[in-house]
């Protein structure tokens, strides 16, 4: 009886330590073949929240970062399905706006020290994320209007001594990921070399070397500001979840030998281990990413930003599959069942803002575009990661 009780034990231990080395199938638990109705199901997700969106909102508006982060992601759909429509979308979009951000045309009244939606504010990111989806045009169409306002801001913006462009976390989403991808154009190295000198400066500015995450801005750098959870630091999970998307956006343009290709990738993982470890058990991040007393409750835009970085770094082998796959498994749980509703819209995201405020109503029913356009983020490379999941799978069994 002894002998057979150590032979059980000796199997269920086997068995626990087969199952732990075997890639991550929690999506497919129901069809634990290929995973290919999945990938139909994420696929037909996709498609339904951007024709949601598409046919609830005109493409006829302004090139601001609300508006230009959906549009960011609406190229990612049309690059992985081709679908026409989308494409014609994001044209007229781009050709309202006649490729440009903010228009001023005087040099010497750019500005980019404080925030503003005015015309003079051409160095401020947030009207600068518009020439990340004019050179994905471009790269369709070589077509000289659709990156000559790009050029000529980037350039002159590449050009100068100054290095605080980017004083709030957004901008690494907004800004950063222009350069690098400009680069693939123009390989001209002094847009790296700006890129890399700016967001040292934010990094040492914004980045907390123990929780492993950037304050939103330098006002909420602690101990200016406190959570009700022991008076401890406040970070912002949409702040963190602009970074990490777009670190995760540069490195996809930044050449393999670039010399700043390690740092972008030290702080890429250091910030997906600080990411990681506030993840709520439902699935979702809340707004206070250290602190949910904050400001309780479901929240998507950080969520899928998250969900979106975490799965590239997975899918080009930088974040290692074993360490993430459960936190990618949970996130996107709340992602297809909570975040996304019946009719194809996207849920539960907080209104534009820039710390967690529980004043502001988060339901349902808050939509927005870049919130759209995050989950469209997430929801494309989890394709990726399903096929290179189910490649695994077949090999493993």
């Amino acid at each position: 009886m002894k002998k057979l009780s150590i032979l059980i034990l000796g199997l269920v231990v086997m068995q626990t330590v087969a199952a732990q080395s075997l890639p991550f199938f929690s999506p497919f638990d129901e069809r634990r073949n290929t995973g290919t109705q999945l990938s139909i199901d994420v696929t037909n997700s996709i498609k339904k929240v951007n024709d949601y969106w598409q046919s609830h909102n005109s493409p006829k508006c302004r090139a601001f970062w609300d508006n230009a982060a959906y549009f960011t992601a609406n190229q990612e759909v049309y690059q992985r399905f081709g679908t026409k429509r989308y494409l014609d979308y994001a044209l007229e979009w781009a050709e309202y706006n006649h490729w440009q951000g903010a228009t001023q045309t005087d040099k010497s009244k750019w500005q980019y020290k404080t925030y503003g939606e005015g015309m003079d504010h051409v160095l401020f990111a947030d009207w600068q994320i518009c020439f990340q989806v004019y050179i994905d045009l471009y790269k369709l169409e070589h077509r000289a209007e659709r990156i000559e306002r790009a050029l000529e801001v980037m350039g002159y913006q590449a050009s100068t001594k100054e290095k605080d462009y980017w004083w709030w976390s957004d901008a690494l989403y907004m800004g950063l990921p222009i350069f690098s991808k400009l680069y693939t154009i123009t390989h001209d190295e002094k847009l790296l070399d700006k890129q890399y000198e700016c967001f040292k400066w934010t990094d040492s500015l914004l980045f907390d070397t123990e929780a492993q995450l950037y304050y939103r801005d330098a006002k909420y750098v602690y101990p200016k500001v406190k959570t009700a959870c022991n008076d401890g630091k406040s970070f912002w999970a949409r702040g963190d979840g602009w970074v990490l998307a777009g670190l995760a956006m540069v490195l996809q343009d930044l050449p393999r030998d670039s010399k700043y290709r390690p740092f972008y990738i030290d702080r890429f993982k250091k910030l997906a281990e600080g990411v990681a470890r506030c993840q709520q058990p439902e699935g979702h991040w809340t707004r206070s990413m250290l602190c949910p007393d904050d400001a309780p409750g479901y929240e998507t835009s950080g969520t899928a930003f998250f969900t979106y970085g975490l799965l590239w770094g997975v899918n080009n082998g930088i974040l290692p599959r074993e360490k993430y796959q459960f936190v990618i498994q949970k996130a996107w749980k709340y992602l297809s069942e909570v975040a996304l509703q019946p009719d194809g819209s996207i849920g539960y995201v907080q209104p534009i803002g820039e710390k967690p405020d529980p004043t502001k109503t988060v339901n349902a029913q808050s939509q927005a575009p870049f919130g759209t356009g995050a989950w469209l983020l997430a929801a494309c490379e989890m394709l990726n990661y399903i096929v290179d999941t189910s490649l695994m799978g077949r090999i493993a069994g």
